[in-house]
C-alpha cells in the first residue's frame, strides 16, 4: 500500500449528548488534527458532515466529519469522494475499536467492517469496496456482546480518556508519512509508540 491519504474521515455521532463518547474516538481524532494544522471544519450539507480542506506536509488533505450517525457514515464519505473523485485507497477512516484496549492505535489497510456499523456502510456506500484504510482507536470492550451498544455510547473514565488521546497523539505524528504514501514506516512508528 503506498497510496497517500487524500481524505482524512472520523466516524462519530452527532449532537452535544454524544460528544466524547468512545463511539466518538475518530471524530475527537479528525477534531485533534484540524486543531493541529488550523483547518477549519464546516458544516456542508453537500457533503452531509463537517468538511475543511487544508495542508499537511505540502499536500492537500480533506477533513471530514460525517453527521449522518454511525451506521450512515458511508452517505457522507461517498458523497465526498466521489465528489473530488477520490479512490477508496486514498481514505483513512479513524474509527474506535472495541478489540483493543485503550491506549493502543492501529493502522490497517483494507478488510472487512468486524461488526462495526460505521465501516459496514462505508464499504457499502463505496460500492463494496474494502480497500480504504483505517486508524483502529482502541477503546476496550465491556466484556459482554450484550453491554457494547450502552458502552460505546457512554464516556469512558479519565484514565481511559487520556490513553485513548494519547493514541491519537501518537498517530497524528504519523499523518505526514501517511500523506507520503509511507504506510510500512508509519504503521512501524505507530505501532511501536502504541
Amino acid at each position: 500500500m503506498d497510496a497517500p491519504v487524500k481524505i482524512l474521515v472520523g466516524l462519530g455521532n452527532p449532537g452535544a449528548e454524544y460528544e466524547n463518547t468512545r463511539h466518538n474516538a475518530g471524530e475527537d481524532f479528525v477534531r485533534l488534527i484540524a486543531e493541529q494544522y488550523n483547518i477549519t471544519l464546516k458544516q456542508d450539507t453537500k457533503y452531509f458532515g463537517f468538511y475543511g480542506k487544508g495542508i499537511v506536509n505540502n499536500r492537500d488533505i480533506k477533513l471530514l466529519i460525517p453527521t449522518t450517525f454511525m451506521n450512515r457514515s458511508g452517505k457522507s464519505i461517498a458523497a465526498l469522494a466521489n465528489f473530488f473523485k477520490v479512490e477508496p485507497k486514498s481514505i483513512l477512516v479513524a474509527h474506535d475499536e472495541l478489540d483493543m484496549e485503550p491506549g493502543v492505535a492501529r493502522l490497517k489497510v483494507g478488510g472487512g467492517h468486524g461488526g462495526h456499523n460505521g465501516l459496514r456502510d462505508t464499504i457499502s456506500a463505496l460500492g463494496n469496496s474494502k480497500d480504504f484504510a483505517r486508524l483502529r482507536l482502541g477503546i476496550g470492550h465491556p466484556g459482554n456482546a450484550k453491554m457494547v451498544s450502552g458502552y460505546v455510547l457512554k464516556k469512558a473514565p479519565t484514565i481511559d480518556r487520556d490513553k485513548i488521546s494519547e493514541a491519537s497523539y501518537q498517530a497524528a505524528k504519523v499523518l505526514p508519512q501517511l500523506m507520503e504514501g509511507k504506510w510500512n514506516q508509519a504503521m512501524q512508528d505507530l505501532h511501536t509508540a502504541t
